[in-house]
């Protein structure tokens, strides 16, 4: 695909023809080999490698640590001009990636590209995604295009686990305004205009220990903790009845539980963590009073039993509308370099809740690769094609949305 098959202006064409993907798939490949799984913390590298390629192409590039070892990264285009000071449009993305696990067929982190593909941990969640919008970036530097405001790259940490890098963002404060975020997260470039948030509660229930001939004389915690689960799964199935259109419903998944000392006793301890998806809008604490007040209409704490409920992680959902100007520059951006164009929501969660809650930044997703059959699978790739799709549509998105 060249420039040549992209339906735009003679002038957004000439910005077009100075990406050129073969960069953006060594850049790519550069990303991917520095790793950075999470849970551990290690995204340092990546941070570095995107600092030194953002200075390499003449953008201004700054790093802000989180936790040592852990920096969030901004990287800037100012707007052309003194007087370029309008708001901006700012891009999100992350520089951690879940851990790659066994089973995989290549090498992690030692990127290959075999036809239209390019492997590797995190080509598609989301390195391909940054190394495309940094692409774009200097696309726009290096054609001297007078935009209306800066074009920002902010690039967190910790968003595969608890948030921590998008927490510090948003609590340092954005700097300046912007017309709209754009999240480089892969949805193969669809143009996701709602997205579920999600929030972790973790429960440790106590009981009293006996010996298991004699159950009575103790307390059991998994048995509390059964019935707790109960009550998720039915609240779970109340929500199931009635669904959004884009998000579908609030769910809840028990993803791990632990409990017991022995075969030959009453459990005395027992603990569960929950994910619960969260609707825009929805305060995980209004969820966990309500959880706690079912808890203690089925009685099932009390004679014994005690249960201590904690949010350890939540991020917000968002809802953009349909027609505003955001959506439809996006969407017809990524129409118009000839990707499958369509607008839709996501079931998934991602930091771009806390850019539209905290902030009132207009925001969508759209970046490269798929979300359900890629990210955080083995032998995880993004195709190349869409990959330069994704930086091309970057670039006439800046373009139109930033034009003076």
């Amino acid at each position: 695909m060249t420039s040549d098959d992209v339906q735009c202006t003679p002038e957004e064409r000439a910005v077009l023809d100075l990406i050129d993907p073969d960069e953006l798939v060594a850049l790519t490949c550069t990303l991917v080999n520095t790793a950075g799984e999470n849970p551990g913390g290690s995204e340092e590298p990546t941070a570095q490698a995107l600092e030194r390629a953002a200075e390499e192409r003449g953008l201004l590039a700054s790093s802000d640590v989180v936790a040592p070892g852990r920096p969030n990264v901004d990287v800037d285009l100012p707007g052309g001009g003194p007087v370029a000071n309008g708001p901006g449009l700012l891009f999100l993305g992350h520089s951690d990636v879940v851990p790659a696990g066994p089973g995989w067929t290549r090498q992690p982190y030692n990127a290959e590209v075999e036809g239209d593909r390019l492997y590797g941990r995190g080509a598609t969640d989301m390195k391909g995604g940054l190394a495309a919008v940094l692409v774009a970036m200097d696309a726009l530097r290096r054609s001297g295009t007078e935009l209306s405001g800066p074009v920002r790259l902010s690039s967190t940490v910790d968003e595969e686990d608890l948030g921590l890098g998008i927490r510090h963002l948003t609590a340092r404060g954005l700097g300046r305004e912007f017309r709209g975020c754009i999240v480089a997260e892969p949805t193969d470039l669809q143009t996701v205009i709602a997205c579920r948030g999600d929030s972790y509660l973790e429960v440790e229930i106590t009981g009293v220990p006996a010996h298991s001939g004699r159950p009575a004389d103790g307390r059991n915690a998994i048995d509390a903790a059964a019935a707790l689960l109960t009550l998720v799964k039915q609240d779970h199935e109340k929500h199931t009845r009635e669904t959004d259109p884009l998000l579908g419903s609030p769910t809840w998944n028990v993803g791990k539980i632990e409990g017991g000392r022995a075969t030959s006793m009453v459990a005395p301890s027992c603990h569960v963590w929950l994910d619960r998806r969260l609707m825009p809008g929805e305060d995980p604490e209004q969820i966990l009073a309500e959880l706690h007040k079912a808890v203690d209409e089925a009685g099932i704490t009390g004679d014994g039993i005690s249960m201590d409920i904690e949010i350890t992680m939540s991020m917000p959902g968002f809802r953009t509308d349909r027609d505003h100007g955001l959506v439809s520059t996006v969407h017809g951006a990524v129409a118009d370099v000839g990707g499958a164009a369509s607008i839709g929501g996501w079931t998934a969660a991602c930091d771009g809740g806390f850019i539209a809650r905290d902030h009132g930044v207009p925001t969508v997703v759209m970046g490269p690769g798929g979300l359900n059959d890629q990210a955080h699978q083995v032998d995880e790739s993004v195709s190349v094609r869409e990959l330069t799709q994704a930086a091309r549509a970057y670039t006439l998105a800046a373009l139109r949305l930033l034009s003076r």
